[in-house]
């Protein structure tokens, strides 16, 4: 019981995140320093491409999932490519965020351990009814 409390707040606060976060994106609500260097360059060609209106709609659309318990699986799937663009720019070019970033990462850990059991089938071999349909479908077309 208080495993899943702890979850449960989990997944809220990681929600949390990515829906103020994501909509600080297109809102720009939460001030920040300007950025300069090599960080300064990327996030100018991440706003001049428009690129950054996906990854904070990614962040808005999974948050939202997360906070309302629905599709938690699909949004921990879309969440993961984000944490791992969000860990590599501040590994790289923004240390000073980097604490938040792995704590964010160790919050989704703990979300995803609790669907573990959603993620099986992704990991499992292929059966042999897969592999024979594969099989027929290449011979057919060869």
């Amino acid at each position: 019981m208080l495993m899943k409390i702890a979850t449960t707040i989990t997944r809220l606060l990681l929600g949390l995140i990515f829906l103020v976060f994501g909509l600080n994106g297109f809102l720009w609500f939460l001030p920040a320093p300007p950025a300069s260097g090599l960080m300064g360059q990327f996030m100018s060609v991440m706003i001049a491409s428009h690129y950054g209106y996906l990854i904070f709609g990614v962040q808005v659309i999974a948050g939202l999932i997360l906070l309302t318990n629905q599709y938690v699986p699909l949004a921990l799937v879309a969440l993961a490519a984000v944490l791992a663009n969000i860990l590599t720019f501040h590994i790289t070019m923004a240390p000073s965020g980097l604490p938040l970033a792995l704590v964010t990462t160790l919050l989704w850990f703990i979300v995803a351990w609790s669907v573990r059991s959603q993620f099986v089938p992704l990991l499992a071999r292929k059966t042999g009814t897969s592999a024979a349909v594969t099989t027929a479908h290449r011979s057919r077309f060869a």
